[in-house]
């Protein structure tokens, strides 16, 4: 089982994931609620092709959880991440969250960044509905799934990737006030970063997205050059979770024609 890493950005304390092997490096950073370990099946699916490199963002999973959530911030972490693994020119794939911050990424550093995979994540984001503040704690999983269900999240295996159990009852590895915060940073018009690259990139849409529409998805493959758009049509944000399948195929396609 792969271990979590650690570094030091600043005073900040970030983890992450290396699943290891000799091929070229992919960074697979995750959105909102999320964690670095939610890769772990894709790093299995490219064993022996890629090396797979999955933070955990600040404010997520091992972490720590500082007041700045800037797009400036994630980056900054993401760049330190490069520098101590000493990483060359690498693919991207970012899902939500993630997504936003691969392609402000790629725009702030062209000469990192080899290609880039965006899992459902729009250029024009609109101001975010979450502002619940969820129990520390919880009984067992069950609790939280009914709990996830009773805030219409239904009972969604990608919230269980960041709960773990402490001695006190079960609980997230992130804090709503921070992710929150992280949102407020995210909303607006960020069409200028989505379009400063050109390098290889694909766009990965679910028609029953909250967060993509599809004419939003279209006209973001439309006016970017060498992006190549793959729709899911029974998928929602969570195309790793929703078609996993499917999910794995258009990225490794995607990376095939990169090689």
């Amino acid at each position: 089982m792969t271990q979590k890493q650690f570094l030091n950005v600043n005073g900040l304390r970030l983890a992450y994931l290396d699943f290891g092997g000799d091929g070229p490096p992919l960074l697979a950073v995750h959105g909102h609620f999320g964690c670095g370990r939610m890769f772990a099946r894709l790093a299995e699916a490219l064993r022996g092709q890629w090396r797979v490199i999955a933070p955990d963002l600040r404010g997520h999973g091992w972490s720590n959880a500082p007041e700045d959530y800037s797009r400036e911030a994630y980056v900054a972490d993401l760049a330190a991440l490069v520098d101590h693994l000493g990483l060359p020119p690498l693919v991207m794939l970012g899902h939500s969250l993630g997504g936003q911050n691969t392609y402000v990424f790629a725009a702030r550093h062209p000469d990192r960044v080899r290609a880039m995979i965006i899992e459902d994540m729009s250029a024009l984001v609109a101001p975010s509905t979450f502002q619940s503040i969820w129990p520390e704690r919880f009984g067992s999983v069950a609790q939280v799934l009914d709990f996830l269900e009773s805030e219409g999240m239904g009972r969604d295996p990608y919230f269980l990737e960041s709960l773990v159990e402490h001695p006190d009852g079960w609980g997230f590895r992130f804090k709503c006030e921070n992710l929150i915060r992280s949102m407020r940073q995210g909303e607006g018009d960020w069409w200028a970063d989505w379009l400063a690259t050109s390098c290889p990139a694909l766009l990965l849409h679910g028609h029953q997205s909250r967060v993509l529409t599809t004419d939003h998805a279209r006209e973001m493959a439309a006016r970017r050059p060498n992006t190549q758009l793959v729709e899911f049509p029974n998928c929602g944000h969570t195309i790793h979770d929703d078609d996993p399948e499917g999910f794995y195929q258009a990225v490794r396609a995607f990376l095939d024609a990169l090689a």
